[in-house]
């Protein structure tokens, strides 16, 4: 029997993009499946890697897609990072509308404690790059906000924000410090949130390494889901592998 059918799953954390929806297209059946698992009870929260939306426009973009979603039910990684961060001097290379969520961070181009990056998509250009290099050179420590290698758009796949992180640690020499999934202190985070234990929730998502393995290596049950950025050879080890969301609430006897 594998580990998902041994344990009483009384949360799950759900990612968004590639899970619930790929672009402005939610995911068939997902809103129904959302239903279910919330009328059965479930603690639910909605965890994604995307560092280029503050929390309140992600809920937002799920409310023009059909989710009932609460913003307080989102967990992002600039969350994750304003408590990680703390009183430290920060430089954010970080989508402007991002700084919505790090109003708590005392942020500065002078002599920052640490350099903290997210995902700028096209605007990752040497003139924004470079002065985060200096930073780091200068003594900086360098924060990720996730370290994902590319996303699926609804044009297809597309380089996500670790490409660049890996840039930074490259020219640098110094090896970041990552807030997003897969880190223990985001699921740490999220799970103390809702007021469960490792092993009483379970992760829901279509990124093999980040979703899946990141929460198994934590004890939280792995439910791989075939949609969004899945690829077979990308496969890993699952406690539950789906071909969508809209089978979760059947696999789980709802």
């Amino acid at each position: 029997m594998s580990r998902f059918y041994s344990v009483n799953l009384k949360g799950l954390l759900i990612d968004l993009d590639g899970t619930l929806y790929v672009g402005e297209e939610p995911i068939d059946g997902a809103r129904q499946a959302i239903g279910k698992l919330k009328a059965a009870g479930l603690t639910l929260r909605y965890v994604t890697n995307t560092t280029r939306k503050p929390r309140g426009k992600v809920r937002e973009h799920l409310g023009s897609l059909g989710f009932d979603i609460e913003e307080r039910e989102i967990f992002t990684p600039a969350i994750a990072a304003a408590g990680f961060i703390g009183s430290k001097t920060c430089f954010p290379l970080v989508d402007e509308s991002l700084l919505a969520d790090l109003a708590e961070l005392i942020l500065t181009d002078k002599d920052p404690g640490c350099v903290l990056i997210g995902d700028l998509g096209e605007d990752f250009t040497y003139a924004r790059l470079n002065p985060a290099f200096r930073h780091l050179m200068a003594g900086a420590d360098l924060v990720a906000l996730q370290k994902n290698r590319y996303w699926m758009k609804s044009d297809g796949f597309a380089l996500d924000a670790g490409a660049f992180v890996a840039a930074l640690e490259y020219a640098s020499g110094k090896a970041a410090t990552v807030v997003g999934k897969p880190e223990r202190g985001f699921f740490r985070i999220a799970l103390e949130e809702m007021g469960l234990e490792y092993h009483e929730a379970g992760m829901v998502g279509d990124d093999p390494a980040s979703d899946v393995a990141g929460a198994r290596a934590e004890g939280l049950a792995g439910i791989q889901v075939k949609t969004g950025k899945y690829r077979a050879e990308d496969e890993v080890e699952s406690d539950l592998m789906l071909a969508s969301i809209a089978d979760l609430p059947e696999a789980l006897g709802i």
